[in-house]
């Protein structure tokens, strides 16, 4: 995020953001960008990417949350455990998104009918994860959900677990062999379609998640029937979490004219 990004960002702020636990741990835990006046507001979900690793967390999305506000989103946005150290992986990671999205239904002045599920990388990722909970089998992590999504923007988005190597088998822990029902579960290519319209935002010059993916997601939820858009904009992986730059102006047209 360029300073620039982040002055004019701030400038938009509403209200300080609320903390909010969802479990004990210290990584379960989401920050609410509440925008001016007494609501129900739409709701923003924000999930981070990082491809599911620390040191990445959710202050890279504090600029991107901050101008959601600005337009009249109370963005939540979403910690959770990651790889590693945080104790994530698989269910644990699936459980803390899932958990944090339900949260959001003992939280007064919001509108629950209009949640947008926004992810970006690997966040991307949970966001068209946590688009088809409702679908789940009972006993999956994730299931049964108290709180859907009315729609996913999911951000230069890993959408295609299976290109990203290695990380994705420690992610799910294990290979699609080893384990296939999590890879059922996890890979948005294999929960297509989804019930809810999907915008895909990526940059033409990422050089971290090709834009390759976002065009086979489109391709192949088109071809299923389902309805989604690809907007291809200027700029590298984290244009569009930038509120400085077009790719994230794209994605935010996006949001209010679907």
């Amino acid at each position: 995020m360029s300073w620039i990004g982040w002055r004019i960002a701030r400038s938009t702020l509403q209200r300080r953001p609320s903390r909010h636990h969802y479990g004990d741990d210290q990584h379960q835990i989401c920050d609410l960008h509440l925008p001016h006046g007494p609501g129900p507001h739409p709701v923003a979900v924000v999930l981070h990417g990082g491809y599911w690793q620390p040191p990445y967390t959710k202050l890279i999305m504090r600029p991107m949350c901050v101008a959601l506000a600005g337009r009249g989103y109370a963005a939540w946005n979403v910690e959770y455990r990651r790889l590693g150290r945080d104790g994530g992986g698989w269910p644990m990671t699936f459980d803390d998104v899932a958990a944090a999205i339900d949260l959001l239904a003992e939280i007064e002045a919001l509108d629950l009918d209009r949640v947008t599920l926004i992810g970006h990388s690997a966040g991307g990722q949970l966001a068209l994860w946590a688009a088809g909970r409702a679908e789940l089998p009972a006993s999956a992590p994730g299931a049964a959900p108290r709180v859907t999504g009315a729609r996913v923007l999911a951000l230069a988005a890993v959408s295609n677990l299976h290109r990203a190597g290695r990380i994705a088998v420690d992610l799910l822990g294990g290979t699609p062999d080893e384990v296939p029902d999590r890879w059922t579960q996890a890979d948005p290519l294999r929960r297509i379609p989804l019930g809810v319209p999907v915008g895909l935002v990526h940059g033409v010059d990422d050089a971290t998640v090709d834009i390759a993916r976002s065009r086979e997601y489109a391709a192949a939820a088109t071809e299923a029937g389902a309805e989604a858009t690809l907007i291809e904009v200027p700029g590298d992986h984290r244009a569009p979490i930038d509120p400085a730059t077009d790719a994230w102006r794209a994605a935010a047209d996006w949001l209010a004219t679907t």
